[in-house]
């Protein structure tokens, strides 16, 4: 073996790198083991879960940025930094929120335009809206195209030529170049929606969320996982931009007031120590008197706050030696900005926030404070360089300015909003600062030079969803409309701002088109489930191995099994991979398939002893001659692997990842590490092993089937079983899932078993002239109900129509008296929705992918081979062994117990069927390829049947390797992941039938007609060269 020294480095390398990358997982599963513990001590063992959660966060939240972990005492990593460097559990695993929001390039066009009716206009709209259905191009060029079919001498200058554009818009612009302005002013409206959700979801407080702008225009997809209040989320995310302008106080006007709510809330912290930590007999008489009113008011909480602080305001203690006492006011949490300048009155950690605000709102805190006094925190946090003039060190932690806001109507709107801003740009000054030139409309202008006026030396304070983004200084009354910002920006803060100021010009509400919740119990069975089924799985691939090639073989390749799994998990982990339950599954699939590439050597050294060779060239041999067919199974496996990570998202995705980097691990520990061990093993000089049991040494090696000769009853059976899946597909068609037709999915679950069909006559009353299906979902006391109920209904209103119908369906077979919302949080284990023009794009996307991963294959089979018959034989099986899947699915999705509709996940199966197939056959066209050389004289029907008969025990024990992986999948793993095993076993079945019967023989016949018969091997290569 050449380069030992490179390769053993490499593992050791890859291992401690691997190792180094799980420990950042395994410091984070501490930190949170610790929590759970803190907060069930705080709370009590039999406290409401969700409130031992809420303690648990704040735990975690008050150590986030503290060191966990001390790496070799060179670097310290605080709980953040392991919790977004461990693996990550998909939200099937661990319960949350999936959603895809949409902000409509046709609402945006139609602002831009002032909601103009032109007939051809609108009637381009519409038609861009049905085009973009089928068509993966931006929707400015699929209007552009619209108007012009509508009308050809139409002219878009005097639909766009608008007060708002009228600085790129001219009256006599071209088409081309408007919608050169509007491709322009579409994606500003689309990065904006964008940073607007991104900075929504950050405030959410949710741990590790994934918001990614998708390719689709305007698309963008947001996960949140361990989210425990959907709805909120929604609204969170529904709501429009509020873009305001705002007068601020001056720190030194307010700091007074400050100081009194200081006082205030100490005295209100001391009465609650003295409620909870005094005990009984010693409590004073003023103490009684305090603690009599406290436990009167607890019965209406909205009150307690305000009773507490009357009674302490005729107290006499003084404040400082409550705060001596007591240690906790508004002041301890607010570092306060004493009499400097400006509308920053203080700063306070990001996790203290949300107390201060809580403080704040209090009536008698508000009593104390200017009536027309609005305190907003600053959106982005202070630089950890800059806090060393509020008197703060450098620090990990986050700290943000609390700013005064000064309300200066009657009414309490701001004195300008932003549909005054015309348009914003960042730029770079004269001075080589970045700036931001501002453009308001008439009215905004006069209003913006009123208020520059009366505020000349003072703040502005910019606030979009009541979060201040900046508080410029006014240097002078700006007239004219025409306007600067500047200030300490960097390009990207320049940017952002500008962002920020064009979200009041364009109205583009984002709309929910996918939507996905999985609770919290339903993740947590998921994780058990997948546990369950890789440990079993991983037991029998370790069993077989060493039952079907000896203790002492197969101990070797279980060695490998381990390292392979050790790889794949440190690999995952150092790409922040995301692990779903379908990654599990794919995680479980490598395991077969790892045990594949052994296969392919073991049964090739058994064939070089059986050659007469030594047992030490034997096993140099069977390495040697074996690795061509491991080499060109794994590239064609890793070609759908990438085609279903470019094509699939969210779970499919996840699949495609673990594949892919489970295919390069597995080569790397079943080719070089086993060859490393048998190097060692070797240099011993009484080195002995065998390669095969008693029952299984000699299996196999006397098949002689005439596979070729044959080859017409195949097709026949073939036909046949083709024919009936053809007329079931035509007939009965397949159970589209809503991933390709849109709709809902709900699970529930009852606290007793029920019957699905009640709950289907139920249902069907509730969802009218809708299509309604109800199954069993695992166990007897768990149903799954989807529907396509007001499916093209996009508002929002639909959604809670829906919701409101399901309840309605459910409440017979619920506890008398559950309500809606007890119904949604102890009842709806999870809920999906798939809007139809997701579902369109899923059904695109789906047929591009099988396409390319049946040209891709096609390709690499032909140039590896340098032969197109092999190359269409082989494509020609993978559509035998597609076509007689669709077939199974189609006959059986109404009478098997789980769901078997062709979806997302269905066609991952069939991808990784089509992987797993062309597996086999690049065993066995590799075969040929060596008998052809070897064999020149024979004929080619000979050496077809000599191939397909000497790799039939590799094609029959490789596929019943992956197939004990699959049933213990099947029997022991999610519910959701059943139809896509069944489908994979399936589909390794039909794989080991069509190499043999199909593919090759196909193949053959290719060869024959364009030979001129069955010619001999070597007669054919010299007429090819002729």
């Amino acid at each position: 073996m050449q380069n030992k020294g490179s390769i053993r480095l490499f593992a050791i390398l890859l291992a401690l790198v691997c190792l180094y990358q799980l420990t950042f997982t395994y410091f984070t599963r501490k930190v949170e083991s610790d929590a759970v513990k803190h907060a069930v001590a705080v709370v009590g063992p039999d406290a409401a879960p969700e409130d031992v959660r809420k303690v648990e966060l704040n735990y975690l939240d008050s150590i986030s940025n503290e060191p966990v972990y001390n790496f070799l005492g060179l670097r310290k990593y605080t709980y953040l930094d392991c919790k977004n460097r461990e693996i990550n559990f998909g939200l099937d695993l661990k319960g949350g929120m999936n959603l895809t929001l949409e902000v409509k390039v046709s609402d945006v066009l139609e602002a831009l335009s002032n909601y103009n009716q032109d007939e051809n206009f609108q009637k381009a709209l519409a038609l861009a809206e049905e085009k973009e259905k089928s068509s993966v191009r931006d929707f400015v060029t699929l209007f552009g195209e619209a108007f012009d079919e509508v009308a050809p001498n139409g002219s878009l200058a005097a639909i766009f030529n608008t007060v708002d554009l009228r600085d790129k818009v001219q009256y006599n612009s071209t088409n081309p170049e408007v919608l050169a302005v509007l491709r322009t002013e579409a994606n500003s409206a689309v990065d904006n929606a964008f940073n607007i959700i991104r900075t929504r979801i950050d405030r959410f407080g949710v741990v590790q969320p994934n918001v990614q702008r998708l390719q689709k225009d305007g698309q963008v997809l947001i996960e949140l996982p361990g989210v425990t209040e959907p709805e909120r989320v929604r609204n969170l995310l529904k709501g429009s931009a509020s873009l305001e302008f705002w007068e601020t106080y001056d720190n030194q006007d307010v700091f007074n007031n400050l100081v009194q709510a200081n006082d205030v809330i100490a005295r209100y912290e001391y009465s609650k120590k003295i409620q909870s930590a005094a005990p009984a007999e010693e409590v004073t008489e003023g103490e009684a008197q305090e603690l009599e009113v406290v436990e009167e008011a607890v019965a209406d909480t909205s009150t307690v706050l305000e009773e507490e602080l009357g009674l302490l305001g005729e107290l006499e203690t003084d404040t400082a030696v409550v705060e001596e006492e007591q240690g906790r006011s508004l002041f301890t949490l607010l570092q306060p900005s004493g009499m400097a300048t400006g509308p920053v009155v203080g700063i306070a950690a990001g996790r203290d926030r949300a107390q201060i605000d809580e403080w704040l709102a209090s009536d008698q805190v508000k009593a104390v404070l200017p009536r027309d006094l609005r305190l907003m925190w600053a959106v982005k946090a202070i630089a950890a360089s800059d806090l060393q003039y509020y008197g703060i060190p450098e620090s990990r932690e986050s700290y943000y300015q609390l700013v005064a806001i000064r309300s200066t109507s009657h009414d309490g709107r701001p004195p300008l909003e932003g549909d005054a801003i015309s348009s914003a740009n960042d730029r770079v000054s004269q001075r080589g600062t970045y700036e931001i030139e501002m453009s308001m409309n008439a009215e905004g202008a006069k209003t913006w030079a009123r208020l520059t006026k009366a505020n000349i030396g003072k703040s502005i304070a910019i606030v979009l969803d009541g979060y201040v983004y900046s508080f410029p200084t006014v240097q002078n009354e700006i007239r004219g409309g025409q306007s600067s910002i500047t200030g300490n920006f960097t390009p990207e803060e320049a940017k952002d701002l500008a962002t920020i100021l064009n979200s009041g010009k364009l109205p583009a509400p984002a709309r929910i088109i996918e939507d996905n919740v999985v609770g919290p119990s339903l993740g947590e069975e998921a994780v058990r489930a997948g546990l369950t089924s890789f440990i079993w799985a991983f037991i029998g691939v370790l069993l077989f191995m060493i039952f079907y090639y000896g203790f002492k073989a197969g101990l070797v390749a279980d060695t490998a099994l381990l390292v392979n799994v050790f790889f794949l998990l440190g690999i995952l982990a150092s790409f922040n991979a995301v692990l779903t339950m379908p990654g599990i599954a794919g995680i479980v699939l490598t395991l077969g398939m790892a045990v594949d590439a052994n296969v392919l050597i073991y049964e090739r050294i058994r064939e070089e002893l059986r050659a007469g060779k030594a047992l030490k060239t034997a096993i140099n041999d069977g390495y040697k001659n074996a690795f061509s067919a491991i080499f060109d199974s794994n590239i064609t496996t890793f070609l759908t692997g990438l085609i279903l990570f470019i094509f699939g998202t969210g779970p499919i995705k996840g699949f495609a990842t673990t594949l892919m980097i489970g295919i390069v691990t597995s080569f790397f520990t079943s080719v070089y590490i086993t060859r490393l061990i048998y190097e060692g093993l070797m240099k011993k000089e009484d080195f002995k092993m065998k390669f095969g049991t008693k029952f299984t040494q000699n299996l196999f090696t006397k098949v002689n089937i005439k596979f070729i000769e044959n080859r017409n009853i195949y097709f026949i059976v073939s036909g046949i079983i083709i024919l009936v899946s053809i007329i079931s597909l035509t007939t009965r068609g397949l159970k589209q899932g809503i991933d390709f037709t849109g709709g809902r999915t709900y699970v529930v679950r009852f606290e007793e078993p029920v019957d699905a069909t009640e709950i289907f006559s139920s249902m069907a009353d509730v969802f009218v002239d809708a299509n309604v299906e109800v199954k069993t979902f695992g166990t007897a006391n768990q149903i799954r109900i989807a529907t396509n109920y007001m499916v093209m209904d996009t508002e929002d209103s639909g959604d809670k129509a829906v919701e409101d119908a399901l309840y309605a369906g459910i409440k017979p077979y619920l506890p008398e008296g559950t309500s809606n919302e007890e119904f949604v949080d102890d009842y709806l284990m999870s809920s999906q929705k798939v809007g139809p023009t997701v579902a369109t794009d899923m059904r695109n996307k789906a047929g591009y992918a099988v396409g390319l991963s049946l040209l891709g294959i096609f390709l690499y089979i032909m140039l590896r081979f340098r032969n197109w018959q092999l190359s269409l034989g082989a494509i020609a099986g993978l559509a035998h062994d597609t076509l007689l899947v669709f077939g199974v699915f189609s006959l059986f999705y109404s009478v098997m117990p789980f769901a078997m509709e062709m979806d997302q996940t269905f066609i991952a199966a069939i991808l990784t069927v089509i992987g797993y197939s062309i597996n086999d056959n690049v065993v066995v066209y590799d075969r040929i390829r060596e008998y052809r050389q070897i064999y020149s004289k024979r004929k080619t029907s000979e050496v077809f049947n000599l191939a397909m008969n000497s790799t039939i025990g590799r094609t029959i024990n490789t596929s019943f390797s992956t197939l004990i992986v699959l049933i213990v999948i099947f029997l022991f793993g999610s519910e959701t992941i059943r139809g896509f095993v069944f489908a994979m076993g399936i589909g390794v079945i039909v794989g080991v039938y069509s190499t043999l019967c199909v593919a090759s023989p196909i193949a053959y016949m290719l060869l024959k007609r364009s030979a001129g018969g069955d010619l001999e091997v070597g007669k054919i290569a010299e007429k090819a060269k002729k």
